[in-house]
Formats: structure tokens, sequence, C-alpha cells
């Protein structure tokens, strides 16, 4: 049980919480929120982040990319689960998403399905299929479309019927951070990636254009704070996210590298966390 959780990977749940702190915080700048509809976004979002983890975990598995992996477990590549049990995890994760989803879609419009479709999608060809666009270097594209703007503007749409341009910055911000922790993980992968032909921006960028990248997606969060600000003064509070962004940011310019990068995903994380409740905070005090 505890290999499965592990297989889950818990470290990348921030991702999928943070968009949905973000826009409710949004959404409650506009109006009232109905509470029940947030929940069931919340439960989408995690289903979908641990259905790509765990669909992840299959298809780099039985293409021999996690043979040697300095990261966390992985399930299929360490040969602690099989591959037709993690695929069915996969699907079961995401099957549970996509009826949460559907109820939303109900209640609020039907287009909803199609984007539904496309995330769920999004999240099995990542590293799925015959030409897994995560092997091409569009993995940080797709973080933050889907847990970006998709889940922020998502959440913000169903919490209170329309989204707004703060709602947009919020995205853009979660989105950037979101990306900063697939591009951390990247960087440490890039030896073991560029060996077994998983093109990666990364990879495609090289060590020291990929640190680069980092710290840009790191000042994202605060250009977005100063700008909501003017709108919304105590959105200012989003400014702190640059106290737990401080060692991840200097760890990855120091130059660290294999498991030294373990934590940054970790503090990447949190920080998108913090940045996220500290604005939600700020929008619903505004």
């Amino acid at each position: 049980m505890t290999e499965w959780i592990e297989g889950a990977r818990p470290r990348t749940l921030p991702n999928a919480i943070a968009p949905v702190i973000a826009g409710t915080g949004a959404a409650l700048h506009l109006g009232d929120v109905v509470w029940w509809r947030v929940a069931l976004a919340l439960v989408v979002a995690l289903a979908l982040i641990i259905g790509v983890n765990f669909a992840n975990d299959y298809s780099d598995g039985i293409r021999g990319t996690d043979d040697d992996r300095v990261g966390p477990l992985r399930l299929v590549g360490s040969g602690v689960a099989s591959p037709r049990s993690v695929k069915f995890a996969a699907f079961s994760a995401l099957g549970i998403g996509a009826v949460c989803g559907l109820v939303l879609a109900v209640v609020t419009a039907w287009w909803l399905v199609l984007i539904g479709a496309v995330c769920i999608a999004g999240a099995w060809f990542y590293t799925g299929g015959k030409r897994p666009y995560g092997y091409q270097g569009f993995g940080e594209i797709a973080v933050f479309v889907f847990f970006g703007l998709v889940a922020v503007l998502g959440t913000q749409y169903v919490a209170v019927g329309s989204i707004d341009w703060i709602g947009g910055g919020c995205a853009v911000a979660v989105g950037s951070l979101s990306s900063g922790v697939l591009v951390a993980n990247n960087l440490r992968d890039i030896p073991s990636d560029t060996e077994s032909g998983k093109i990666t921006l990364a990879v495609r960028l090289g060590d020291r254009r990929t640190r680069t990248f980092y710290l840009g997606l790191c000042l994202v969060p605060v250009v977005v704070s100063i700008v909501i600000a003017i709108a919304a003064p105590p959105a200012a509070a989003g400014l702190l996210v640059v106290i737990p962004l401080v060692k991840p940011v200097r760890l990855v310019l120091c130059g660290a590298a294999g498991r030294d990068l373990i934590p940054v995903l970790a503090l990447t994380g949190m920080a998108m966390l913090v940045w996220s409740l500290t604005t939600a905070i700020g929008l619903a005090l505004a």
C-alpha cells in the first residue's frame, strides 16, 4: 500500500490543489461562491493529477524510460506492480475525474464536457500512445494549460458563473509555478531522458538554459501579484511567495543536480500553495 501511495506521487498534489484555491479566490472577488461545486472541482483536479501520474508510470515503465531513474519510486519501472494494475489505477482515477466533471457540466455548461475530454486525453497522451507529446518537449505547455489556465479559470467559472482578468492572472501565475515543478523534475532527469530518447524541453534547452527558464517561471507570480494588487490591494499578500521560493531558486541557480534537485519539486509546489492561499485570502478580503 505504501508503494502505491508513493507511486501516486503525493508531492505533485499541490499542482491540483493550488489552482482550485486560486480559482476560488478569484471567484470570491466576483461574488457569492457555490461551495459544493468548488469541492467537486477539487476532486476533479486531484483525480486528474493522480491519473496522469499513474498513466506516466505505466507508459514510461513499459518503454523502459524509468529503468535508471533518480527520482521517486515508479511502480512499473521498479517491478513493484504489474503494468496492467497501474494502467487500471490510471483509468480508475481518470474515470472518477470524468464523472465529477460531468456533474459540474450538467449544472453549469455542457461545453465543459469537451474541455474535460481534452484534459483526459492530455493526461493519457502525455507519455502514452505512439507519439507522446511529453517526449517531444511539450510537457510544460500542457501543465501550464491544464493545471493553470483550465484548472484556475474552470474553478472560477463553476464557482460563480463567470471569469475575469483577475482569474486569468491567477491562472498564469499558478500555471507558471506548476510548470516550474515539471521543469525542475526534467532538469534532474536530463541525463537519463537523453539516454532513453525522451526529448523533454529540458533536454532541448540544455542544463544552463533550463535553470534560467526555471527562474523566469518563478518570477511570474511575483509580477502577477503586483498587477493584481492594483485592483485588489490585499492581494499583494501573494508577494510572500518570495519566501518559500528562495531555497529552490538558490538550489537550481547554484548547480544542484541529481538527487539534490528532488527537494526543489516539493518546495516549488509549496510556494505554489503559498501564493494561491495568500492571494485567495487577499482577493476575498478585497
